[in-house]
């Protein structure tokens, strides 16, 4: 069953939505007490990093998750903010990241996109850059949704499975064994979307 992870940040109803019309099992996740059966887990997030961090401590559940995530290897993956937040740390914010992959958040150079604005706001391809099981039955170079000022930098590139353009090349999608993250929104990119977190109820 997918954990759906609701520490106030995030799109919690659209993610429970595409799960299911997708026939796939899930429960909303508010509560320490409530991660009974959970085989896989989702962290959403949007706003700022400090924020979603002070959440997620506010929430109670970022220990648990610790030991989910670190101890029991159970498949989590971070959306947006919640990629962001498995850094060490971020450009955006003062406080520690959940170090769950090696990397830091950064601001866009904003003189290497020129005239483009920030955010970055609309649809952009990912270039798969490692076969994954996530990846499973998506269209080449799938387009995806995406809003945000701040992306992550992996320091091992073994981690990087996907990678997208705005101005530079920049890691869009990671992963380091059970942990995955991806800086665009599935929950708002129709078919490719829903495929890839069919792929990820499916691991």
């Amino acid at each position: 069953m997918i954990g759906i992870i609701d520490y106030g940040v995030g799109n919690i109803k659209a993610f429970a939505n595409i799960y299911k019309n997708l026939n796939i099992p899930f429960k909303i996740v508010k509560d320490i007490s409530e991660f009974e059966n959970i085989t896989k887990l989702i962290l959403p997030g949007v706003g700022s990093f400090d924020h979603a961090m002070i959440s997620l401590q506010n929430s109670g559940m970022k220990e648990k998750l610790d030991e989910l995530v670190l101890e029991k290897k159970i498949p989590v993956i971070g959306i947006c903010v919640g990629m962001q937040m498995l850094a060490k740390s971020s450009e955006e914010g003062t406080l520690n990241g959940l170090g769950w992959i090696d990397g830091i958040v950064k601001k866009f150079d904003k003189s290497k996109i020129k005239n483009a604005p920030l955010p970055h706001m609309g649809w952009n391809n990912l270039k798969i850059e490692k076969k994954n099981k996530i990846f499973d039955n998506l269209e080449e170079n799938p387009r995806y949704y995406f809003l945000h000022s701040y992306y992550f930098e992996c320091e091992n590139k073994e981690d990087v499975i996907a990678t997208a353009t705005y101005g530079e090349k920049f890691d869009c999608m990671i992963n380091h064994k059970n942990i995955y993250g991806i800086q665009c929104h599935p929950e708002k990119s129709h078919h490719n979307g829903m495929q890839l977190l069919k792929n990820f109820g499916e691991l």
